[in-house]
């Protein structure tokens, strides 16, 4: 047990220093791509750090041939479980990170048309994916076509985001950078190779992080007896939104809210249009109570979000509502 405590407490310190090389290194290009904070946040950001929680459904269900009903449930629980880790727990840790700064009664002040894009964009993919679980496997031409309305979708939205950063840039909401580029401490030159290779560097550190965390996770349930389905929905997300948690609390405690929240709001598009589509292929897709209890959650989290935003400002205190919601889940999940 001291080994696999030693492994996830080293594989944290790897997805920290990742995080802070991957974030620094994103504001730079945004910079010098003359992109505004919340193409950067909600559409690079979000795909880079998004990367660990894409593999690992696909190693699930590509790489469960021993066992592929097992592959499969893992897979479906990865998928499933990242929108609702980062709707609840990573929204709630973000605020969580300033409350001591701004008070209870602060508030997240993000570009609110940008995070509005990105909740709208979520609730429809959403509702497709949730649609999909109740269309027999048989049925393969409709399921196929439900895949290929989310593929759509996000091809559509990350053409929308992009299309709108030009009228942000102009109105002065230009990515900067708060500290000079890391490799430029090795007396490398800023410039685009150097910034691309940094964010290399800082990716690759992430997504190995992530899945020794995950290994450790994986040893620790085997020693714990805790069921590969529950590891599925709770723990394998827990450690795959890392990234996600880490980019985003180095933001805010900055003071870039639109970057921190675009970084959580755009992943939760990723991985509710492309992820839903590669499980509603690739497995039964099947609405059994663990999912929908899941769904349910989720989709109050996101509901609770996009009404918050509404006002173009997200109370600190709200976000602890998001936090209780994953804390009930959690409970629902054990007792049953």
């Amino acid at each position: 047990m001291i080994a696999v405590t030693l492994l996830m407490l080293v594989s944290l310190a790897v997805i920290l220093a990742a995080s802070e090389l991957f974030t620094n290194a994103l504001e730079h290009f945004g910079e010098r791509a003359r992109l505004s904070e919340g193409a950067t946040g909600s559409v690079f950001a979000s795909v880079g750090t998004a990367l660990p929680e894409t593999m690992v459904p696909l190693l699930a269900i590509l790489a469960g041939s021993q066992d592929p009903e097992l592959g499969a449930e893992i897979g479906v629980g990865s998928i499933l479980g990242s929108p609702l880790m980062l709707s609840t727990l990573s929204v709630f840790l973000m605020g969580l990170s300033v409350l001591r700064r701004r008070g209870l009664q602060g508030v997240l002040t993000p570009e609110p048309r940008g995070i509005k894009r990105d909740l709208n964009f979520y609730l429809i993919a959403f509702s497709l994916s949730t649609l999909a679980l109740f269309i027999p496997p048989a049925l393969y031409v409709l399921r196929l076509a439900i895949c290929l309305a989310l593929m759509a979708l996000y091809g559509l939205y990350v053409a929308r985001t992009l299309h709108v950063s030009g009228a942000r840039v102009e109105a002065g909401e230009l990515t900067s950078a708060d500290a000079p580029l890391h490799l430029t401490l090795l007396r490398l030159p800023n410039h685009l190779v150097t910034i691309v290779l940094q964010l290399l560097v800082g990716l690759g550190l992430l997504i190995a992080g992530a899945r020794w965390f995950i290994d450790g996770v994986s040893a620790a349930s085997d020693l714990l007896g805790v069921s590969p389905l529950l590891i599925a929905l709770l723990v394998i997300p827990l450690a795959t939104e890392l990234p996600e948690k880490v980019n985003s609390i180095l933001w805010v405690r900055r003071g870039r809210d639109t970057l921190a929240f675009g970084n959580i709001s755009g992943a939760m598009v990723f991985q509710g249009t492309l992820l839903p589509a590669i499980g509603i292929l690739l497995t039964p897709w099947t609405p059994r109570p663990e999912i929908m209890q899941g769904l349910v959650v989720t989709l109050l989290a996101a509901v609770v979000l996009r009404v918050a935003i509404r006002r173009g400002r997200i109370p600190l205190w709200l976000l602890g509502v998001n936090g209780l919601l994953y804390v009930a889940y959690i409970a629902i999940s054990v007792a049953h």
